[in-house]
Formats: structure tokens, C-alpha cells, sequence
């Protein structure tokens, strides 16, 4: 039986190294689509662009940013979802100061030091495990590669993003959420809040991870998102 593709979805200032294991992984068996970056004025934008691009009907899994394209496409296409995975990322909207923050990494990005914001937030927001060293390295490449324009952008497009609270409630496909234990960013809490909100969905914490756990603890994120793409695609 044919497998349903899978769209991979990466994160603010990620490139596709950021999935590199998952694209390995599942690469085997199915489709895997890994659209370009994410830049435009916003999310529904670079949704509406990809659209015609993607399969029929998909599974999609997003990561940080990439979450938020992935409920962005439930909500705008769920017909065509078949099932979704949501990793260290959340549905709410940003807070007022949410936004301000962001603010202040903008000017930093235009006056030429979006490294430094990259640098401190993934030194504060990634684990202690093995993989530590590595992931911090690829996360400066990925960052410096995509440059500060793009950063730009993806901020405003985050700022810009919906509350998708009640798309996740009229989720009725198999959804999984996902965050590592440690991650100071998008926390625990605030996945099992979205694992709340859908209908039958499987929550993993991924130990000794912080908010990278793609690159922190891939084999665990391979084994959630299995177990995620075998279970029944029709719930009630």
C-alpha cells in the first residue's frame, strides 16, 4: 500500500538541515516534500504561495515556525490534511510583549547582528545532551546562510500569525505534539495545552532536549513521528 507523502516544515532561521534525520528517515518509504523557507509578509502568505505545490493530500509535520505553517494549513486546506505533527511550537498569537521582543531583534537584525540574537537565543534555549556541540553548529550555518533579511521577515511573519486555538479543536485527524522537556521557549506546558484542544492526540516530551529536539534527540523524534504516521487516519 502506498504510503501518503509527508511535508516537512522547518523553523525560524532553519534550513532543511534542521529535519535532515526525519528527511533521512522517512525518505525510505514514502514522499517526502520539504517546501523552501519560509519568507513573505506573513504565514497564510507562504501558504497560499505553496499550495499549488503540495500533494493532494498530505501528511504535514512543522517544527517552531513551521508549526505554525502547519496549522495554518489545516485550517486552510483540512481536506487535504491527513494527519499533523506539531513540534516546539504553539497555537496562541504573540502577547504584546512577544511582539516587542521581536521588535528589538529586528533592529538588531537590520544593524547587522542577527547573529547575536541567533547565538543567544540557541545557547539558552538548547539541552545539555551529547548532541549539544553539533546542533549549535549547525544552527549558526543554517542561520548565517539564510542572512538578515530573511530574519526579518519571519519575524514579522510571527508577530503577524493567528490564534489557531480553534483550528486545533476541529482537528479530526491523527495529531501528534511534540516538545523536548527542557525548552524554555515554547515549554511543556504549553504543548500539553495543544494536545488538549485536539481531538485524541498523542503527546511526547522528549528528554534531555530543549527546543531542537530534531537535532537534540532525532531518533526519538523519528520514533514519535512513527508511531504517528501508523495510526488510523479516520477519527470520530
Amino acid at each position: 500500500m502506498q504510503q501518503e507523502p509527508l511535508v516537512l516544515l522547518g523553523g525560524h532561521m532553519c534550513d532543511a538541515r534542521i529535519l535532515g534525520t526525519q528527511i533521512s528517515e522517512f525518505s525510505k518509504d514514502r514522499m517526502v516534500v520539504v517546501p523552501p523557507v519560509m519568507t513573505g509578509r506573513s504565514v497564510p502568505e507562504y501558504i497560499r504561495g505553496l499550495l499549488d505545490q503540495l500533494p493532494a493530500k498530505f501528511a504535514v509535520a512543522g517544527y517552531d515556525l513551521g508549526g505554525f505553517g502547519a496549522m495554518e494549513l489545516l485550517h486552510k486546506v483540512p481536506d487535504r490534511v491527513t494527519r499533523i505533527a506539531l513540534i516546539s511550537t504553539h497555537a496562541l498569537a504573540d502577547t504584546p510583549q512577544e511582539s516587542a521582543a521581536r521588535e528589538a531583534d529586528i533592529t538588531k537584525a537590520r544593524a547587522g547582528c542577527g547573529h547575536m540574537v541567533i547565538e543567544e537565543r540557541s545557547l539558552a534555549a538548547i539541552g545539555n545532551g551529547a548532541e549539544r556541540v553539533g546542533a549549535l553548529q549547525i544552527l549558526r550555518d543554517m542561520a548565517a546562510g539564510l542572512g538578515p533579511n530573511v530574519m526579518v521577515e519571519q519575524l514579522r511573519a510571527i508577530q503577524k500569525r493567528s490564534d489557531q486555538q480553534s483550528t486545533l479543536r476541529k482537528c479530526r485527524v491523527p495529531a501528534a505534539v511534540i516538545c523536548g522537556e527542557l525548552d524554555p521557549l515554547t515549554q511543556p506546558k504549553r504543548h500539553e495545552f495543544m494536545a488538549t484542544l485536539i481531538h485524541y492526540a498523542s503527546l511526547h516530551v522528549i528528554p534531555n532536549a530543549g527546543h531542537y529536539p530534531t537535532l537534540e534527540q532525532p531518533d526519538m523524534i523519528n520514533a514519535a513521528l512513527r508511531e504517528w504516521l501508523v495510526q488510523p487516519m479516520v477519527l470520530h
